[in-house]
């Protein structure tokens, strides 16, 4: 690729850099997009549409975003040896490059293509990694990622990778009692540096907004998703990030998008039965959780991971008791697949066979399901509230409120339990916590219809 050469100066488009005498000058990258457009064609006049156009691509600007970057080069750039400016106005009709240009051919040695090579070998390979969404993978990927940001900063889509290896190690702590903090704190800075660097990355919005979902902003992570999907419709990954971060028909909307560009997903199966759930429609959930579990997708990286577990609540709200137990006996059986969330998953489904064990009067093995269930995970909210014990750890308001209200009804308060669900609802944002109340084992709110029917109303509303 030539090299631009005008008197003092050498700009490569290759390494993206302005060196002046030799030494590097500091540009920004639209800076640098500008003055790569303007030394192309010297002595044209090129028109501020397509400066715009080559700096900001599909991002709106005002012509005044181009106007300071034009006077911050004319700064940098100083004046050329005939005097005036490098860069001329020509009023209504552009800007033109008035100093002469040469252009010389650079052949690039092994050792700088192998360069070239190496951030975009290290985003495919770290991705890779990220999705087997194995626990022992995202220490490598991290690694990788980090190496791939030392060596070139200003590459976005090293930042995209290593923002999103931040967030899978803070998902491997989410359920602990100290969750990696820094962790989501750096994913969500790497994921905000890769979208100023690139605005037009659906990638790179689609992982601030998965990162902001994480750090509690829900209303800016829908933003932000919905910006990558707009920014690629037909990628399903955006899709289902969009999913993952909305709730209600928005969610429905967004996991059925990804199930038309990659049928069959499980997860996308399963964001979709959770609002069908928090509606009661239990049926619907239960041909969305089928469809997930017929398909070819669980036997892959993409598992069916708490689809199982998912399925057996809803055959434990109905009092199908065997066909719940083979359920959660199927999810125990993926715990060793090593998937990232698994051990939450199977800490769930020991504190539902719990549940189970705790209506058909046994109380000694449900004491030792939930056990099970906080050997996995030390504070489950749940498990500590079946055996009378408070909440520990970082937990959300509505896990908090729906911990309090197991207790309550193990110990025989199902109308407290009923109101401290309403106050929770009365006040809480959307999600997940409480849109499980329908078919939640120990509040067993099918048991008593009448009591829980204002809470289940509101959230059938919410989940609208």
């Amino acid at each position: 690729m030539n090299t631009f050469v005008f008197e003092r100066f050498a700009l490569d488009p290759a390494r993206r850099r302005l060196t002046s005498a030799g030494e590097p000058v500091m540009v920004s990258e639209r800076q640098l997009d500008v003055l790569l457009r303007l030394v192309a064609q010297p002595g044209q006049i090129v028109a501020k549409d397509d400066l715009i156009a080559a700096a900001w691509r599909d991002v709106a600007v005002a012509d005044n975003s181009l106007e300071q970057a034009i006077s911050s080069l004319r700064r940098i750039l100083g004046s050329p040896a005939s005097g005036g400016t490098f860069i001329e106005t020509v009023p209504r009709r552009g800007y033109r490059f008035s100093a002469t240009v040469e252009r010389n051919a650079a052949r690039e040695t092994d050792e700088r293509l192998e360069a070239l090579l190496a951030p975009h070998r290290a985003f495919v390979e770290g991705r890779a990694a990220l999705e087997t969404l194995e626990a022992g993978q995202i220490a490598r990927a991290l690694q990788v990622f980090e190496s791939a940001v030392a060596a070139v900063p200003d590459y976005a889509s090293a930042h995209v990778g290593l923002a999103n290896a931040c967030l899978m190690r803070f998902e491997t702590t989410r359920a602990d009692p100290e969750p990696d903090g820094a962790a989501l704190a750096r994913a969500v800075h790497h994921a905000r540096d890769a979208c100023r660097l690139d605005p037009a990355s659906a990638e790179a919005w689609a992982t601030l907004g998965f990162s902001l979902a994480q750090a509690g902003r829900r209303l800016d992570a829908i933003a932000a998703a919905s910006r990558a999907a707009a920014l690629e419709p037909d990628n399903w990954r955006h899709h289902f990030r969009l999913a993952y971060v909305s709730w209600g028909e928005a969610r429905l909307h967004a996991a059925h998008r990804t199930l038309v560009l990659l049928p069959g997903f499980p997860l996308a199966h399963w964001l979709a039965a959770t609002v069908y759930v928090a509606r009661e429609a239990l049926d619907e959930a239960e041909r969305e959780l089928a469809a997930g579990l017929a398909s070819d997708f669980t036997r892959t990286k993409f598992g069916a991971v708490a689809l199982h577990w998912l399925h057996g609540l809803i055959h434990l709200a109905r009092s199908n008791e065997e066909e719940a137990l083979a359920e959660f006996e199927q999810e125990l059986a993926g715990e060793g697949g090593g998937h990232l969330y698994a051990r939450e998953c199977c800490a769930n489904t020991w504190y539902a066979i719990g549940a189970l064990r705790l209506r058909q009067g046994r109380g000694d093995e449900a004491a030792l399901a939930f056990a099970r269930a906080l050997d996995r995970v030390a504070h489950h909210p749940l498990a500590l509230a079946a055996l009378n014990r408070d909440p520990i750890g970082a937990v959300d308001p509505q896990t908090v409120a729906l911990a309090t209200a197991v207790r309550l009804a193990v110990g025989g308060s199902h109308p407290a339990a009923v109101r401290t669900i309403g106050d929770a609802l009365a006040v809480a944002d959307e999600g997940i916590a409480l849109g499980v109340l329908p078919i939640e084992p120990l509040l067993h709110v099918s048991a008593r219809p009448e009591l829980w029917a204002e809470p289940l109303v509101r959230l059938r509303s919410r989940a609208a």
